[in-house]
């Protein structure tokens, strides 16, 4: 594999992308939908190669010394690409935002106005790890009319190199115009910082990883970034939580995937409710393996549990995103306490309150600060193919363009339209 390129290769598939972008934002949904039914099936046939690809890429991140988290994001199986591959179809089965007019009305002068939905011209993904991102933002910016230049992590370089391929060849065959995919094959670092600075070229940088890759993005780039992925998710267990949901939820959000940014983080559990609560959730999360750093009321609650893993917390463990079989656990005295906690450490990503009181359950959907918030579900529904829309190049948690996964219509603005017999402003 190539392990550097110069800015001048650099540059030009930026112009290419540029070129594509133009004719893309007009491309028919017919074609871009044939070229998304196609990718879905490439990912099938071509699953042996793409598997060997992964092979590779996991067996010399092993060599290094990658930990279990990050090599679990890092592996494709069988059962993932056919899982990516219902995704893509996924996509293909949503409406097309391109070309929707909405607001229309029309002015005292006569004239009707409104706005239109159009691409965001070319998208630049920066990205870790997780090769499956390749097929996510890439049927994503296909689909909603964007060109898109790939630049993923060096432990994934075989891997992302495969799939990128399947998309290529398949947009290609089905009538997307040449450029329009657009893969950084080199591990060079300078060429993130280059292509940080393409202004004029790319419209929209997404980075998608850990705190270290998001923040260089933010500090460095001269190109509009929308920024997110790091997750520090609590869930609240309210005063009047029913104890079997309290447990399902907390249980699903900490173990179901635990290397993922919508996992749970922290538990926060009333006082009126830890002592019969705590034990339950405990011993469940102690089947599964799970640590628990525990603040001095948990722990009292807990120590005579036994067979578990259990720590006392210290302040490094709020607000922090374990990505692992971890949680931390604290006793509040109230709904408030467990507000301002979420406020000083939450990370605006998913928040949950599990509660049968109404009143308690709208204070919290009201008071919350995050892109998502849940009454009585599971943190880990945080995700384009759970939200309906079929993938996401990744969540944001920052309030401007948008907020949430990102989904074809959030790779969208809009452009205003106005149809007129004659006006002249006076």
């Amino acid at each position: 594999m190539q392990s550097a390129m110069p800015v001048e290769d650099m540059e030009a598939k930026g112009r290419a992308a540029k070129a594509a972008a133009h004719r893309l934002a007009y491309l028919s949904t017919e074609v871009k939908n044939r070229a998304l039914i196609d990718i879905a099936q490439g990912l099938l046939t071509r699953q042996e190669e793409i598997l060997a690809a992964s092979r590779l890429d996991c067996e010399e991140a092993e060599g290094v010394g990658m930990d279990a988290a990050m090599l679990d994001r890092l592996r494709l199986t069988s059962g993932r690409l056919e899982a990516m591959s219902q995704d893509v179809r996924a996509v293909a089965a949503l409406p097309d935002p391109v070309g929707e007019t909405f607001d229309m009305r029309t002015l005292p002068n006569g004239m009707l106005l409104g706005r239109r939905r159009v691409p965001l011209g070319v998208i630049g993904a920066i990205y870790e790890s997780r090769p499956n991102v390749t097929i996510d933002i890439s049927v994503l910016c296909l689909k909603s009319g964007n060109a898109v230049i790939l630049r993923g992590g060096k432990e994934a370089l075989r891997s992302n190199g495969a799939l990128v391929k399947v998309v290529q060849d398949a947009a290609y065959r089905a009538g997307v115009p040449e450029g329009a995919v657009q893969f950084i094959e080199s591990t060079d670092r300078a060429l993130v910082d280059h292509m940080l600075k393409m202004r004029g070229t790319i419209d929209l940088i997404i980075p998608r990883g850990g705190e270290g890759l998001i923040r260089l993005v933010v500090e460095n780039a001269a190109v509009p970034v929308i920024t997110g992925g790091v997750g520090v998710c609590h869930t609240y267990i309210d005063r009047s939580a029913d104890m079997t949901k309290a447990t399902d939820i907390a249980y699903n959000a900490k173990v179901q995937r635990p290397t993922v940014c919508n996992a749970l983080d922290s538990l926060l559990v009333h006082a009126e409710i830890a002592p019969r609560y705590l034990p339950l959730i405990a011993q469940e999360w102690g089947k599964a393996g799970v640590e628990m750093h525990c603040d001095e009321r948990a722990l009292d609650i807990l120590k005579p549990v036994s067979s578990l893993k259990i720590v006392p917390c210290s302040e490094q463990d709020w607000g922090k995103e374990f990505l692992a079989l971890v949680a931390a656990i604290k006793v509040v005295d109230s709904l408030d306490q467990a507000l301002e906690h979420i406020e000083r450490y939450g990370s605006g990503h998913s928040e949950a309150i599990v509660t049968e009181d109404y009143s308690a359950a709208m204070r919290f959907l009201n008071e919350v600060d995050a892109a998502c918030v849940y009454v009585n579900a599971s943190t880990r529904f945080t995700d384009g193919g759970q939200f309906g829309l079929g993938a996401e190049v990744g969540i944001s948690t920052q309030k401007l363009h948008a907020r949430g996964p990102l989904g074809v219509r959030e790779l969208t603005t809009y452009k205003w339209v106005a149809w007129g017999s004659g006006q002249v402003r006076g």
